[in-house]
């Protein structure tokens, strides 16, 4: 469904220094990083598309997040969601909203929300229950 997804940043080297550790612990590769071209990328690793990647505005002007855009990485886990939430915070993230259950989406929904360094806003959350679905029966 998606080809690409691609965010606004300011100071390259600050960006992918925030990205680089949330996307390895999300098990996603390194397909591309241009610091001459001011942009890196991932995807799964087991396929080519679709690809996140961070990049300087190609227009030069400043990054601006908007008001209700926001990108969300599927987190095998919920201890995932736990570790990257703690990360970002520890990174120059700002917490948009701690991990935790969230029902009003679905009952297994577990989710974090936070800013990068640019003010981007992201998600990471795990849609899967903590036990098997025959056990809660």
């Amino acid at each position: 469904m998606l080809s690409h997804i691609s965010l606004g940043i300011a100071d390259y080297e600050r960006a992918l220094a925030f990205y680089a550790p949330v996307m390895e612990r999300l098990g996603l590769r390194l397909r591309f990083a241009e610091p001459d071209k001011h942009w890196a990328g991932w995807t799964a690793s087991d396929g080519s598309r679709p690809i996140f990647f961070i990049t300087r505005p190609f227009d030069g002007d400043a990054p601006a997040p908007g008001n209700g855009p926001m990108v969300a990485f599927d987190a095998p886990d919920r201890a995932t969601v736990d570790a990257i939430h703690a990360m970002v915070l520890e990174m120059g993230g700002s917490d948009e909203g701690a991990p935790g259950l969230r029902p009003h989406y679905h009952p297994d929904y577990y989710g974090a929300y936070f800013r990068d360094p640019d003010g981007n806003k992201l998600c990471v959350v795990c849609h899967s229950p903590t036990e098997p679905q025959a056990a809660r029966r």
